[in-house]
């Protein structure tokens, strides 16, 4: 039995374009589908986490990272009476907008677009369902529900001020961009947050970043959790066998957290309806107040001894370089581009900076690889090491 305040796919807002119902999937399974068989999504299987096209075969990429924050996401909508197939859509495409190295490639496209609107991947993952995937020539993009794209869009919050891209969409399919999303997407947002926090330290000890000693003397919540376990395996020493469950732990306690606080608030919100979730005025999904607490040092630990270390950092650079020659190469001359791109460069009219935006459209999508192998094509070189290894 789904809670009263689940979203009901039989009470969807619809589409942008009518279609007929399907005899054998609810509408929400049926954009998990389309969005598990669309090029974007196989693309994120080369598209960065932290590391640059990691030659490691175990360390996250997007793919893998979307398909983990799925697996949590579907649990914790399961236990709370969600609708499970909105909150797995939602966690499969919340990283789908994100461009080729990760925040490296973010920040030298959104400089690069600056003048043009500027770039926002929340916004470009709307933008690909929408638009950018073609799946049927019956009309652009996915076509999916006005609750994915909901949930999509606001799954981190309100957005008062949306860029350009979001904006646009709104414009056609009014998302109450003011209002908090569902709790499908609510889930699926925090689920982001424990998968990343457990699978970070589980790639930055197998980099060899840092190791299991100085993250415990940094972070107490992760030297509670390795004492606990040394206590149950009191005759098991050796840390590869121990370390995998220390991640599994991490990520037990913080769902614990969150179906904590979040079954607490709707104690107190007492919401009959996905509606009054979205008018309660806050979050409704949140972890609990000690858990946050608990949190920040771990994350204040990433940054100093995995995202700034100087392995990671020495690509930085090199990987801004080649997001930024490709789109002045591009959005300088549009007739580079690969035909379909220059001809919707050629289509478009108006007082918007059409070119600038496809070409951003353009290297957004690209994959690490790609992206080098691309470069390396139109400038004879590449700053980034043929062999792409960063530890």
């Amino acid at each position: 039995m789904k809670a009263p305040f689940a979203t009901n796919p039989e009470h969807s807002r619809g589409r942008l374009f009518a279609e007929a119902e399907s005899p054998i999937r609810s509408a929400f399974a049926r954009d998990r589908d389309r969005l598990i068989h669309c090029t974007a999504f196989r693309r994120l299987r080369y598209k960065t986490q932290v590391f640059v096209a990691p030659d490691g075969d175990h360390f996250r990429v997007r793919l893998t990272h979307s398909l983990e924050v799925a697996q949590i996401a579907r649990t914790i909508a399961r236990v709370l009476g969600l609708n499970e197939d909105l909150t797995e859509v939602v966690a499969l495409s919340h990283d789908l907008g994100h461009p080729p190295f990760g925040h490296s490639g973010e920040d030298a496209l959104t400089r690069a677009m600056a003048p043009y609107g500027g770039f926002d991947h929340n916004g470009h993952a709307v933008r690909i369902l929408t638009l950018l995937e073609n799946r049927t020539p019956d009309h652009d993009g996915l076509n999916p529900s006005w609750e994915v794209l909901e949930g999509l869009a606001k799954h981190n919050g309100p957005v008062p001020n949306p860029g350009w891209a979001l904006a646009a969409v709104n414009a056609a399919f009014d998302l109450e961009l003011t209002s908090h999303a569902g709790l499908e997407a609510q889930v699926a947002a925090l689920s982001d947050d424990i998968a990343y926090n457990a699978h970070d330290l589980d790639d930055g000890l197998r980099a060899g970043l840092f190791d299991l000693d100085e993250a415990c003397a940094a972070v107490p919540l992760v030297d509670g959790l390795w004492r606990d376990i040394q206590a149950r395996w009191p005759g098991e020493t050796r840390r590869s066998r121990l370390r995998p469950q220390l991640v599994r732990d991490l990520i037990g306690v913080m769902v614990e957290s969150l179906l904590a606080e979040t079954r607490a608030r709707l104690a107190e919100q007492q919401p009959g309806s996905a509606a009054d979730i979205r008018h309660a005025g806050r979050p409704t999904a949140e972890f609990g107040a000690a858990m946050l607490a608990d949190m920040a040092p771990l994350r204040a630990f990433f940054r100093r001894a995995m995202y700034t270390h100087a392995s990671v950092q020495r690509l930085r650079a090199p990987a801004e370089q080649v997001v930024t020659e490709l789109f002045t190469i591009f959005a300088d001359d549009p007739g580079r581009l690969p035909e379909r791109w220059a001809e919707q460069c050629a289509a478009q009219t108006g007082e918007a900076p059409w070119p600038q935006r496809i070409t951003g459209d353009y290297v957004a999508g690209m994959t690490d690889r790609y992206a080098i192998r691309k470069h390396r094509q139109l400038t004879g070189t590449s700053p980034i090491p043929q062999d792409g290894l960063y530890f």
